[in-house]
């Protein structure tokens, strides 16, 4: 279950950003929209627990994320939290495994390598799993980046824009591949997303 209450966030300059409660519960598919600049990206972060809310709370099953310190915040997030990002993040010494391997390793949970294979071979990537991220297309790092994101079965999965740098084809199995892996751990799933493609796949939605 992801919830939060009364959640607001400050940025200097004076620019405050209120946002509505929300209630996801565990095993639900949701979509959150809204144009660009209206606090998507940030209320993702706020959620995933990369940003302290100024006021309000957000919660994952019955843990506060405002009550963990830094350091339990980091592994609770690596554990329970899997966050997709606009732009993907990988460490560049590392090969494309490499990276799901370090991602299971800084959560405190055993390399599954045969899980990897698994994971990146649904999603077309089998055959780069040796690969540098460096020497991925745009759309294959993002594809890796979902990878990255599912590798842990976490129970709440956080997508922003997931879907930016793909066509249609990829688009359908992407989403697809979010769809039947949050039903497979029982997760949580919010895409955040101005992609009008997405509307008709989900019937719960936040607008911002």
């Amino acid at each position: 279950m992801l919830q939060t209450k009364n959640l607001q966030y400050f940025y200097g300059g004076g620019s405050e950003l209120s946002f509505p409660d929300i209630r996801c519960e565990t095993g639900e598919h949701w979509l959150l929209l809204g144009q660009s600049g209206c606090g998507k990206t940030t209320l993702l972060h706020l959620l995933g627990g990369l940003l302290t809310p100024r006021q309000g709370s957000v919660i994952v099953g019955d843990t506060s994320l405002n009550s963990l310190k830094t350091s339990q915040l980091d592994k609770f997030r690596g554990k329970k939290i899997g966050i997709i990002f606009q732009a993907p993040h990988f460490v560049r010494s590392l090969r494309v495994g490499e990276n799901l391997e370090l991602a299971q390793q800084l959560a405190g949970l055993q390399v599954d390598r045969n899980h990897i294979a698994k994971l990146l071979g649904r999603l077309g990537l089998g055959h780069k799993i040796n690969a540098k991220t460096d020497a991925l297309s745009q759309g294959e790092r993002q594809r890796a980046a979902i990878a990255r994101a599912l590798v842990n079965k976490p129970e709440i999965i956080l997508a922003d824009e997931p879907t930016s740098a793909l066509d249609d084809k990829n688009t359908e199995e992407v989403i697809r591949l979010l769809e039947e892996t949050a039903t497979e751990v029982n997760a949580t799933l919010l895409v955040v997303t101005h992609d009008g493609r997405l509307k008709e796949r989900f019937e719960k939605r936040i607008n911002l």
